[in-house]
């Protein structure tokens, strides 16, 4: 296998650089840039490096050696500490591609190589690579448990479990002669079967918590047109992403803007307003508008005080909207322009059951109403532990997983032949070592030997 080396720290300038070769030639690495073998394991050493062809000095740097399969990846590995200015990082880069059996490293090959060399699972992979991409502390604390293995452990010892179970029922089937293996052992383990599934269910059933805190969680802003949609946009922003204007429907289409809500990571969607309308291009943006509503994690109406809610929830299509509140349901309702004075009146001051009032134009109520946004994001996406399941990758193969013992324990049940009910299980732990990236069948043949003594 060809020795890899790549930049491991961040692109640009920087104090300090650190570039990592691996592989079974990295210690010619040392020896070509430095004109000495790598040190002691783990130790750094002030070395100068030098071009290998020209022997021109590229740079001094401190030089670690980490030899296999103490390392990263698994493999005898080098990191060089340089300083971090791009012609320096090209220089030594440079440098590493003229040696022969060296290649530049493709995306994520580091990883890839820890995991095909036992370092970690495939689960755990994915949560350093969530780590590097965490941007608030949700995100962080969850990559963390998924890169410590939380997943990867719940899988492994369902997998041990199902490998007991597997072995007992081909013994059932097999060795059903021998004095060792009582009869009807598949009856025996069916709970065994049954609570596993149960496990599998109640972490299915979190609501795809996990999925939300890591590509964030929908929030769409809805309401009729010059309600002030993109002003609360902007607001909660603390910047000008979505252009404001008296001009009633400006917004055309969806604008974005990430945030970081108490910690957690929200993706918020100024809409079109919705009215009737000829117009072809913005009875496209209402119709995206609604769109995004209805899949959307939380929901909040913004209708200007200037305007009727009830009489806009009657004429608009806001009934058709479900999301997980409810169909015709919002998260939020929110009554904006409170700082209005209507003709006869001192101000709005009545404000409609269901609704809270507003004036983004003065802050009236924002701070109320932003901390119980994030109350409420907190309260449905954050639990006291972070989610295991953090892809659809990962519930994909647990929904097989469960789909194939629940498949075993109605043949089971029904008195079918043991052997669908044993390819059954053997199909469930498959999902399992998919998810995790490790199947191994030859563990089978351990157990049914060890537990029933068979041939002594």
């Amino acid at each position: 296998m060809e020795t890899i080396f790549a930049l491991s720290s961040g692109r640009g300038k920087a104090g300090v650089a650190v570039i990592r070769v691996s592989g079974t030639l990295a210690h010619q690495a040392v020896v070509a840039l430095s004109g000495q073998g790598p040190g002691p394991a783990r130790q750094a050493l002030f070395r100068t490096l030098r071009d290998p062809q020209s022997g021109e000095t590229l740079d001094q740097a401190l030089v670690l050696w980490f030899a296999g399969p103490a390392s990263f990846t698994g493999e005898d590995c080098a990191e060089f500490q340089i300083h971090g200015g791009p012609n320096v990082v090209g220089s030594v880069l440079s440098a590493l591609g003229q040696l022969d059996g060296f290649r530049s490293a493709q995306a994520g090959e580091f990883t890839r190589r820890a995991v095909e060399n036992g370092k970690f699972d495939l689960t755990e992979a994915e949560g350093i690579g969530d780590l590097i991409e965490a941007e608030t502390e949700a995100q962080r604390r969850q990559a963390l448990q998924q890169m410590s293995g939380g997943l990867g452990a719940r899988c492994a010892e369902w997998r041990q479990r199902l490998i007991k179970v597997l072995a007992y029922v081909e013994a059932d089937i097999d060795f059903v002669d021998e004095d060792d293996v009582p009869e009807g052992l598949s009856l025996t383990v069916l709970p065994l079967v049954v609570a596993l599934s149960e496990e599998i269910d109640a972490l299915l059933a979190d609501g795809t918590r996990g999925e939300r805190v890591r590509e964030g969680i929908d929030v769409a802003i809805i309401g009729p047109p010059n309600a002030g949609k993109s002003s609360l946009l902007n607001w909660l922003a603390r910047r000008d992403v979505a252009i404001v204007s008296e001009e009633a429907g400006t917004t055309r289409d969806i604008v974005e803007v990430r945030l970081d809500l108490a910690g957690m990571p929200v993706i918020l969607a100024d809409t079109a307003g919705l009215r009737e309308t000829e117009n072809t291009v913005e009875k496209e943006g209402v119709k995206r508008a609604l769109a995004r509503a209805d899949n959307a994690d939380l929901t909040i109406l913004l209708i200007g005080g200037d305007q009727d809610p009830n009489e806009f929830l009657k004429s608009s299509p806001t009934g058709s909207v479900s999301g997980p509140t409810g169909r015709g349901q919002f998260d939020f309702s929110l009554l904006n322009k409170m700082d209005l004075k209507a003709p006869g009146k001192e101000s709005l001051d009545s404000v409609p059951e269901g609704f809270c009032g507003i004036s983004i134009k003065t802050g009236l109520g924002l701070e109320a109403f932003l901390g119980d946004l994030e109350k409420l994001v907190q309260e449905r996406f954050e639990g006291r532990e972070p989610a295991l399941i953090t892809r659809q990758r990962h519930r994909d193969e647990l929904s097989a997983c469960q789909l194939h013992l629940d498949v075993a324990i109605e043949i089971v049940k029904v008195g079918g032949d043991e052997v669908f009910a044993a390819e059954e299980i053997r199909l469930a732990m498959r999902a399992l070592g998919r998810l995790s990236g490790r199947v191994d069948v030859e563990e089978l043949l351990d157990v049914v030997f060890r537990d029933f003594c068979i041939g002594k």
